[in-house]
């Protein structure tokens, strides 16, 4: 299978400024509230999100408990760009640091999802979904998704080699399930930290060529892994990234963690600045309340994406807003369809490597994939 040229942002983040650029985060508010943290350097704290609500009954099991969302951190550094580079890609510059803090009442845990645990949403028409229902042990569906495979670093100096087949990325339980182990890694050749044998394989998932949709939800319940230097991602890339490169391409980042910052999930858009093929990022964070972990239980992560404005969710909680006007000094490429993406990344500029206190194998667990369009569309 051949390797995705994608080219990735190799991301030094660092207080207020971007490498090579000047600070220019400018993160949207949450819901029914005003912005918390200021972007840039430093930015104040925002306002917490209020109390959680019960947890959703799902199709017979109650849902976990929503933890409500505090501010975001002050001059929070944003995520790095997923886009991966083929043998070979240039690394593009970071985006600017900065984050929005979460505002409003925090919602039920998986509120995404209808009360029955079916896709059925209301003012919403599914297009596609994956609802891993396949017998234990078998692979993803081949009509909907492909593997990217290597371990050329993905242009962002990871570690780990991506598999294809059942090795990482496996049905099991309702679930798909992503694995990222030591198990077996010498066997293959990795770019970094020096070539030689690998420390790490994992999986990375993608619907390029299968799906890809302009404007709409799209949304998945996950349960994250956790440790120092895991990065695990829920995330889209422009269809036209083959012709275009990226960022030109634009990327949307719904679910990105990383595994020094197990309470808090960032919800980023890379585009170029403006007049150049130069990354500049906008980034907010939703951050769960009392050190609850995400990797405690799953979650739904979801953007609603139209023509004025991309809106980022965590359990159904708004916590960023990102429209045309926010994108000041940068090219808006969020105009044409994007396709999907899963991955468990392990080690990179973003999440730095693992140390003493990882351990692996590590899961990343994917009840499900869903997209929508406005049932009102057309």
């Amino acid at each position: 299978m051949r390797l995705r040229r994608y080219l990735l942002s190799a991301t030094l983040f660092v207080w207020g400024c971007s490498s090579g650029g000047s600070a220019n985060k400018d993160a949207g508010p949450g819901a029914g509230g005003q912005a918390g943290g200021g972007a840039g350097q430093g930015g104040t704290s925002g306002t917490a999100g209020g109390a959680a609500g019960s947890g959703t009954a799902g199709s017979g099991t109650a849902g976990t408990n929503g933890a409500a969302g505090t501010s975001g951190s002050a001059a929070g550094a944003g995520g790095a760009g997923h886009g991966g580079a083929g043998a070979g890609g240039a690394a593009g510059h970071a985006g600017a640091s900065g984050a929005a803090g979460t505002t409003g009442a925090a919602g039920h845990a998986d509120a995404g999802a209808a009360s029955d645990g079916s896709a059925a949403l209301p003012g919403w028409v599914l297009t596609w979904s994956d609802e891993f229902d396949g017998p234990d042990g078998s692979a993803v569906d081949p009509t909907k998704w492909v593997h990217d495979v290597g371990g050329t670093g993905w242009g962002n100096q990871e570690l780990e080699y991506y598999t294809d087949g059942t090795q990482n990325a496996v049905v099991t339980g309702g679930n798909l399930v992503i694995t990222a182990t030591t198990a077996g890694a010498s066997t293959y050749t990795c770019a970094y930290p020096s070539s030689g044998p690998c420390r790490y394989t994992s999986a990375r998932l993608l619907t390029q060529g299968k799906f890809s949709q302009q404007y709409g939800r799209f949304e998945a319940r996950i349960q994250i892994p956790e440790g120092q230097g895991l990065w695990p991602a829920f995330w889209m890339l422009g269809a036209n990234i083959d012709t275009v490169n990226w960022p030109s391409c634009g990327e949307t980042d719904i679910m990105e963690n990383i595994g020094s910052q197990p309470s808090v999930n960032h919800g980023s858009l890379h585009m170029p600045a403006a007049g150049t093929s130069n990354d500049s990022q906008l980034t907010g964070m939703y951050t769960l309340a009392n050190n609850v972990k995400l990797g405690d239980g799953f979650h739904t992560y979801a953007v609603e994406w139209s023509a004025a404005a991309i809106r980022f969710y965590v359990d159904d909680v708004l916590y960023e807003t990102q429209t045309p006007a926010t994108a000041t000094n940068r090219t808006w490429e969020f105009d044409h369809p994007f396709f999907i993406l899963l991955n468990v990344a392990v080690g990179g500029q973003f999440p730095g490597a693992p140390d003493g206190t990882t351990t692996f194998p590590q899961t990343m667990k994917v009840d499900w994939v869903r997209v929508y369009q406005p049932s009102d569309a057309g």
